[in-house]
C-alpha cells in the first residue's frame, strides 16, 4: 500500500519570555515566543515536523493558515513528496486563490514555509541524515531543480546558479569535515535585550566574551540617550576587539536612522540591523550609503527571495540575514543563498526566536559547505532561551555552533512542552494572565 500523509496536526504553542523581558527590543517590548507547530504523520506511522515562529498574539491566525493549506498536502503519497518537495512549495506557493491573501508575504507564505520544512524534515528523517548532510550530498543539478527562477532570472539563472555551486562542488567534502571538527561561528543577542537593566546587560557582555563570542547584538531605538549609555556600557565590558552589532528592529524612518547611527558611531558599531521597514529597499541603500562603514544588515521580514534579489541589486544591504520560517521554506531560503553567493554577500542568519536557531543552523552550514564555501564574516545568530524544549537541541561551544548529528531538522518539540505550553488550554497558561503593552505604547 502507498505510504502517504495522514494528517497535519498544527498546534498553538507559547512561551511567556514577556515575564522576563527575554527578547524584548524597540518594535516588540513584552514578547511570547510562540510558534505555530506542524506536525505530519505518514501511513506508515513516520513524521516530519515544522513550526511558524511568532511573538505571542496572533499566533492563532498563523495555525488557521498553515490549517487552510494542510489540505493540499494530507493524503500526497510520501515517495513523491520526498522526492521533490520543490514541487510541494510551488504548488502551496502558486494556488491561484491563496495567492490573492499574498503573493508570496504575509501569514499564508509563511505558512507554507512551516509545511515545506515539514516535509524536509520528513525527508531528513527517512534517509537518515541531518539536514544540512541531505542538503549536502544533492549534486548542483538536483539543488537547481529546487529553485523557482520565474521572479529571479534578471539576477541568477539556473546556469549561473549551477556554475556557483559546481566552482565549490570539489571542496565539498574537506569544508563537510572542516565543519564536523570545528563548528560553525556563532553571535549571540543573549546579553542585549532591550529590556535588561544595565547592570544585566554588562554582566552577560563579560559572559558572552569568556564564552567565545566574537560579535554580540544589542536592541536599540527605544531612547537614544538610553541607547548611547547601553552602548558605551557594553563597549567597556567586551574591550575595542569585539564586533557589537544593533539592531533596530523597524522602529526608525530614514533620516532617523541615519541621525540615532551617527550617534552611536562612536561605539565602532559593526552593523545596524533593520534600519528601517523591511519592504523600503530604496531607505536601506540610503542608509548603508550615509553611515558607511558601519555595514547594513537585513532580512527576518524580508518577504520573500525577490525582495532580497532586489536589495542585492540596489547595493543595499550588506549582510543577508537568511530566516528558517519567513519566507516559504528550504527551497526559498536556497534561493536566497545563492542570490547571495552571485553578490558575494555573506550571510548571518537570523535566529532570535523559539525554534530558529535549531532550523536555520542547517542552512548555514549546508551553504558553507556546497553554496559559499566560507565562513568568514558569517555567523548565525545564537539566543539562550528555550531548547531545552526541543528533542534535538542546539549544541554551542567556544561560540561554535556543533553540527547536528540527528536525521531531520531539530525541529521537533517534545511532548511535555507542546502539553505544557499549549495556547490557552495548556498549565503555564490556564488562568495566566497574558502580559500586554503598556497604556499608549506602539
Amino acid at each position: 500500500m502507498t505510504d502517504r500523509i495522514s494528517s497535519v496536526e498544527t498546534i498553538d504553542v507559547r512561551f511567556p519570555t514577556s515575564r522576563h523581558r527575554d527578547g524584548s527590543d524597540a518594535m516588540n517590548p513584552f514578547p511570547d515566543y510562540s510558534a505555530a507547530y506542524v506536525r505530519l504523520r505518514a501511513t506508515s506511522g513516520a513524521e516530519g515536523h515544522g513550526l511558524v515562529f511568532t511573538v505571542g498574539r496572533g499566533t492563532e491566525i498563523q495555525v488557521a493558515a498553515v490549517r487552510s493549506l494542510a489540505t493540499m498536502v494530507v493524503g500526497q503519497p510520501v515517495a513523491e513528496l520526498i522526492a521533490d518537495p520543490g514541487a510541494l512549495a510551488r504548488r502551496l506557493v502558486g494556488d491561484s486563490q491563496i495567492r490573492w491573501l499574498g503573493p508570496e508575504k504575509g501569514v499564508v507564505h509563511m505558512a507554507a514555509g512551516g509545511l515545506v520544512n515539514a516535509v524536509w524534515d520528513l525527508a531528513a528523517r527517512r534517509a537518515g541524515k541531518p539536514l544540512w548532510k541531505l542538503l549536502a550530498d544533492l549534486t548542483p543539478e538536483q539543488l537547481v531543480a529546487q529553485v523557482d527562477f520565474r521572479y529571479l532570472r534578471d539576477a541568477l539563472t539556473e546556469a549561473e546558479a549551477l556554475a556557483l555551486l559546481n566552482a565549490v562542488e570539489g571542496g565539498r567534502a574537506e569544508r563537510e569535515r572542516l565543519l564536523r571538527a570545528a563548528g560553525y561561528p556563532a553571535y549571540t543577542t543573549t546579553p542585549g535585550w532591550l529590556g535588561y537593566d544595565d547592570e544585566k546587560l554588562a554582566r552577560l557582555c563579560v559572559e558572552a566574551v569568556h564564552a567565545g563570542y566574537r560579535l554580540i547584538k544589542l536592541k536599540v531605538g527605544g531612547d537614544l540617550a538610553d541607547d548611547v549609555r547601553r552602548m558605551g556600557i557594553a563597549r567597556h565590558a567586551v574591550g575595542p576587539d569585539v564586533r557589537i552589532a544593533v539592531d533596530a528592529n523597524q522602529i526608525w524612518g530614514v533620516p532617523e536612522a541615519i541621525r540615532w547611527m551617527r550617534e552611536l558611531a562612536e561605539f565602532d558599531p559593526y552593523w545596524i540591523e533593520e534600519p528601517t521597514s523591511p519592504d523600503d529597499i530604496i531607505g536601506h541603500a540610503a542608509v548603508r550609503k550615509a553611515l558607511a562603514p558601519v555595514k547594513v544588515a537585513t532580512g527576518e521580514h524580508v518577504h520573500n527571495a525577490v525582495m532580497f534579489k532586489q536589495l542585492l541589486q540596489a547595493d543595499a544591504v550588506d549582510v543577508v540575514q537568511i530566516d528558517a520560517c519567513r519566507v516559504a521554506g528550504v527551497n526559498e531560503n536556497l534561493a536566497i543563498l545563492l542570490l547571495a553567493a552571485k553578490f558575494g554577500v555573506p550571510v548571518c542568519p537570523h535566529a532570535g526566536g523559539v525554534g530558529l536557531c535549531e532550523l536555520v543552523q542547517h542552512l548555514a552550514m549546508f551553504d558553507f559547505v556546497a553554496v559559499s564555501g566560507s565562513t568568514d564574516d558569517r555567523a548565525i545568530e545564537y539566543v539562550d532561551h528555550l531548547h531545552e524544549h526541543f528533542a534535538d537541541p542546539v549544541r554551542v561551544e567556544g561560540g561554535r555552533y556543533l553540527a547536528p548529528t540527528a536525521a531531520g531538522m531539530s525541529a521537533e518539540i517534545v511532548p511535555a512542552a507542546l502539553a505544557a505550553y499549549r495556547f490557552p488550554d495548556g498549565p503555564e497558561w490556564a488562568g495566566e494572565p497574558v502580559v500586554d503593552l503598556p497604556s499608549g505604547s506602539r
